[in-house]
């Protein structure tokens, strides 16, 4: 039934409308609680990130009534040129929402000849994203409109088949969900442990007061039992005031010459500010394009290890960070921070509470720019290396299970992405689907 969007709405199956007009919808009426709204930002493939989320009074809200979303819409990113052409299903775990007016929804009529689920899918795939970003109109800023939304080539099988594949994605999808929020909650731990070290110094108090730290005694023997003052305030006695570089290495990038093939689509991983500010999770696996070793040699840029963070220096994303979970390279924009001290989760934690003040401290006529000099200049406390090294040993397991959720996660979305082509082209049998699902999550 029908070839694209289009034919699907004129056969008033589904509707297309636009997010509210800027003029209706302004950054004064946002305020920390509310009724939800969409941004752009807060769309990611396949789902909704509600830590983007914005909220408005229940009287405005009122207002943009019409722009109400329930269960089973989907909502595009109309604009940007990372964010144009993502899509993402609304969930009943979304609850009230309205659209934004960076949003574009799609919203099913008639249930009985399409699935919510499947055609979630279905316009989230990567070619009708692929699709969607090269019809869209602009080449700087691209923009997304209804017309080019609803030209949007579209594969319906039967309906029995469309919950079928629904079924057999979504278990992936859930699996891969299930995994990203266990790496929140993993990585949410470490940081919290690194906190009670070195930001509160629980375990100083503790000592000080004559309490328990609760920790095995080879690390608590690393800690001291009182305070004394510094430049930055209370810090544990014997500790010490400098830049992050003394515990750190910085290494930069750089981008081979893009009119030599030669230097291009080869084995090795290459890193663009895009690659880090699009990365939702802890570490970086795979990278929108690869280099040779030409191109390594020309560019005068170096192999990254594993586990060192990335920051994004400059651009419109400036401390935008990640660890790297490979081995690659990098392009100019971007910074990596490597631990001398043997303790990369530790600086990798570090850096995450640092980033805010290193950001304000940058410079730049259109966008901050974070320099050498950014990581040279900052002042934190340092701990001595011995108890970075035990706060490192004491968590790394703990990014080691990220890394492994990570890569088992890209695993399952490359098979959720080669199967959807091929369960409605009937290439693929159902049956034959579950049973390899069955095999690998």
């Amino acid at each position: 039934m029908g070839e694209s969007l289009g034919d699907l709405a004129k056969q008033g199956a589904i509707t297309i409308s636009t997010g509210p007009f800027g003029s209706a919808l302004h950054a004064h009426d946002y305020q920390p609680i509310g009724v939800p709204v969409i941004p752009t930002e807060a769309i990611e493939p396949g789902r909704l990130r509600h830590d983007k989320i914005v909220r408005i009074t229940e009287e405005k809200a009122r207002e943009l009534a019409r722009h109400r979303l329930k269960p089973g819409d989907i909502v595009f990113a109309r604009r940007g040129a990372q964010a144009c052409g993502l899509s993402a299903p609304v969930t009943e775990e979304d609850g009230e929402m309205i659209a934004g007016t960076g949003v574009i929804t799609l919203q099913i009529l008639d249930r009985q000849k399409i699935d919510p689920g499947f055609l979630a899918c279905a316009v989230g795939a990567p070619d009708s994203i692929l699709w969607l970003k090269h019809h869209a109109v602009g080449a700087t800023m691209p923009n997304l409109n209804s017309s080019v939304i609803l030209s949007l080539p579209i594969r319906l099988p039967d309906l029995k088949t469309q919950r079928a594949i629904a079924h057999i994605l979504g278990t992936l999808d859930h699996k891969i969900e299930l995994n990203r929020r266990m790496n929140e909650t993993l990585e949410a731990m470490a940081r919290a442990i690194f906190k009670s070290w070195f930001v509160d110094f629980d375990p100083v108090r503790a000592k000080a007061e004559g309490r328990d730290p609760g920790l095995p005694k080879h690390i608590v023997d690393l800690f001291p039992d009182r305070f004394e003052y510094c430049e930055l305030g209370e810090m544990p006695a014997g500790w010490e005031v400098g830049s992050i570089l003394k515990q750190a290495s910085l290494l930069s990038g750089g981008t081979p010459k893009t009119d030599r093939k030669d230097y291009w689509d080869g084995d090795i991983l290459w890193a663009s500010a895009k690659d880090v500010s699009q990365c939702s999770q802890t570490f970086l696996i795979e990278t929108e394009r690869t280099i040779t070793e030409s191109g390594l040699e020309e560019s005068a840029t170096q192999l990254i290890p594993p586990f060192c963070t990335v920051v994004v220096a400059r651009g419109a994303t400036t401390g935008r960070m990640v660890l790297f979970g490979r081995e690659m390279a990098m392009n100019q924009t971007c910074y990596a921070l490597a631990s001398i001290t043997d303790a990369p989760s530790a600086l990798y934690c570090r850096l995450r509470r640092e980033m805010e003040d290193l950001v304000h401290a940058a410079h730049g006529s259109v966008f901050d720019t974070i320099t050498t000099s950014t990581f040279a200049n900052s002042r934190v406390v340092l701990p001595p290396v011995a108890l970075l090294k035990a706060f490192d040993q004491s968590v790394f397991s703990i990014f080691q299970r990220i890394l492994r959720n990570t890569e088992e996660a890209q695993v399952l979305a490359v098979l959720r992405d080669t199967l959807l082509p091929k369960l409605i082209s009937g290439e693929r049998r159902v049956k034959d689907a579950e049973r390899l699902i069955g095999k690998v999550s």
